[in-house]
């Protein structure tokens, strides 16, 4: 009997860890939320952020590619507050993939929650997304996220997991005032209401000509300004720049003091808008932030709406009435850069009455056999070239003379840990989003597995017939082209980082092709210019891409000297 009570006993302490075993155990994370943080449950994206400085919280220093920060997340349910969430070595993280491989030292670490709500769509799917908060979708400064504080911390293998508690709330962003030459507007949007399943809006920073009160019989052209959410009318300052202003340097422009050039480029703007020689017409920039990104692409999506339809027939009307407007497709105009290049070209192809022309900077992909680095039709693997004897990685990101410092690989996984189901907010997740079709869960069918990389071509095939633009164009040319002749204008430089010079090529190459009609536009490349270059071959980069509306402003006006319908208002607005 007593042989038999010792067994259990026994058998207890065989299944304990030995101090060899726990002195190997990965570290772990334990992870919860304080009640003064939130008193309800949450649904979301749980992050934790490793960083071997504090120059910054680790959460804004969250990159891909050789300056990658350590990054883990985990997808949590119905969480309550003080419950705790295990992030541990089976946790898929970037750069390194589980917290078994991480390195023993010192951290500064920080726990970051990225609040999910439920939407219920009308085609009865019910999907769980981050309701963007006035941010432009940034998970790192989205009002209503949780957060820690950064710790400095050792981490080593152990058996006691490291616990952080989340008592912070990033607070709410005050909506920016109206000025004497610029409106913001918002409306609610009937047709992305009806999609999502509840009240959706639209909003846009409306940059008024000189003159618009003392002039009231003028009616305007309009042009759309497309690019990246803009908390506010970016480029126009009526204020000289400030005296006094610290000086920040830009990384990428390798300059120090940039934001100085930035005010006085904003400033040189404001007094060439009011001066007697610039054309008067109305310029607006699009607030059209959504549950995946920053904008929406400005199209027709089936994962996130109508919401090409929802700016062209509903915010663009509106705001011509409101603030007179020609409101006639010989009058409105696109420009843009990067994916607001893309925007400004797929919008005019795709509503080729409503716009009289587009001007298009380094646009995102116009023709998927260069998606970047990757053939999504032929090629089998997105992140490598696969030989018989060797494997290469594709580049994402290189610099003007051809150096690699992120691949393919880099930034699909930092947004697989950042958020699964194409939630992460990043570029590739939402060109998924937005070109696929919806999956029989309600999100975004994956282009490629974003583990792996293979390429599903079933939906490589779907992506072609309705967001490639270039065979789009070649496919409709009969009924396009007499509707796009002298519309479509496009500049990159030869160096783009991500490579979109060469899906331009593909499409100069159909363009200069083109009969009945000849598509009598522009293609024009920047000799060694990286991203994202704009038509501009006197001035750098950091100094072109202030200069948009200067720079495209007048070559609307020439388009409409030669193509206004005889007895169209080309007077009220000239004064």
């Amino acid at each position: 009997m007593r042989a038999l009570l010792l067994l259990p006993v026994l058998m207890l302490a065989a299944c304990q860890p030995t101090s060899t075993e726990i002195a190997s155990m990965p570290p772990s994370f334990v992870i919860s939320f304080s009640p003064d943080a939130s008193s309800e449950a949450l649904d979301g994206r749980l992050l934790v952020i490793l960083s071997k400085d504090d120059e910054r919280e680790p959460r804004f220093q969250v990159r891909p590619g050789v300056r990658a920060v350590q990054l883990f997340g985990i997808d949590i349910d119905g969480v309550a507050p003080g419950q705790e969430v295990v992030i541990d070595a089976s946790i898929f993280g970037y750069p390194i993939d589980s917290l078994k491989d991480l390195p023993t030292g010192d951290y500064f670490v920080q726990a970051l929650l990225h609040k999910y709500e439920t939407f219920e769509l009308a085609n009865g799917k019910t999907v769980k997304l981050p309701m963007d908060q006035g941010e432009g979708q940034q998970w790192a400064e989205s009002p209503g996220n949780l957060y820690s504080e950064p710790r400095l911390m050792q981490i080593a293998a152990s058996a006691e997991p490291i616990s952080i508690v989340m008592d912070q709330v990033i607070p709410a962003i005050p909506p920016p005032p109206d000025t004497e030459f610029v409106k913001h507007v918002k409306i609610k949007s009937e047709l992305l209401s009806e999609f999502w399943g509840r009240d959706m809006y639209l909003g846009a920073h409306v940059l008024l000509p000189a003159g618009f009160d003392d002039h009231p019989e003028a009616h305007y052209p309009l042009a759309v300004f497309h690019g990246h959410f803009p908390a506010d009318f970016a480029g126009f300052r009526s204020e000289p720049p400030e005296e006094n202003l610290e000086c920040v340097r830009n990384e990428r422009a390798d300059l120090d003091c940039y934001n100085r050039i930035v005010q006085d480029e904003a400033y040189d703007f404001y007094q060439k808008w009011v001066g007697p020689e610039f054309p008067r017409m109305l310029i607006i920039q699009i607030q059209h932030a959504n549950p995946y990104y920053d904008d929406s692409y400005a199209v027709n999506s089936e994962n996130l709406g109508p919401y090409g339809d929802a700016i062209t027939y509903e915010l663009i009307p509106y705001i011509e009435e409101q603030f007179r407007g020609l409101g006639e497709g010989w009058a409105r105009f696109l420009y843009g850069g990067s994916t607001g290049g893309w925007e400004a070209f797929g919008v005019q192809v795709l509503y080729p009455d409503e716009f009289n022309g587009t001007f298009a900077a380094c646009p995102d992909s116009l023709d998927f056999r260069h998606y970047s680095a990757v053939n999504i039709y032929t090629d089998d693997n997105a992140y490598r070239m696969q030989g018989d004897f060797s494997t290469v990685e594709r580049p994402a990101y290189r610099d003007y003379l051809g150096n690699i410092t992120v691949t393919m690989e880099d930034e699909n996984h930092m947004e697989l840990v950042i958020g699964d189901k194409s939630r992460s907010g990043g570029q590739w997740d939402i060109w998924e989003a937005v070109y696929s079709p919806m999956g029989e869960d309600g999100y975004p069918m994956r282009i490629w597995d974003k583990v792996s990389g293979k390429i599903n071509h079933d939906v490589a095939d779907y992506w072609k017939e309705n967001y490639d633009i270039r065979y789009i164009l070649e496919r409709d040319w009969e009924t396009l082209g007499p509707k796009l002749e002298g519309k479509l204008h496009v500049y990159v430089g030869d160096m783009d980082n991500f490579h979109l010079n060469n899906a331009v090529y593909l499409l100069e190459e159909f363009l200069e092709s083109t009969k009945n009609p000849y598509y009598a536009g522009q293609v024009d490349y920047g000799d060694r210019f990286e991203h994202c270059w704009n038509g501009d071959h006197e001035n750098p980069n950091y100094l072109s891409r202030l200069r948009y509306n200067t720079m495209y402003v007048p070559k609307i006006l020439e388009r409409i000297a030669t193509s206004a319908p005889e007895g169209a208002d080309v007077t009220s607005w000239r004064y």
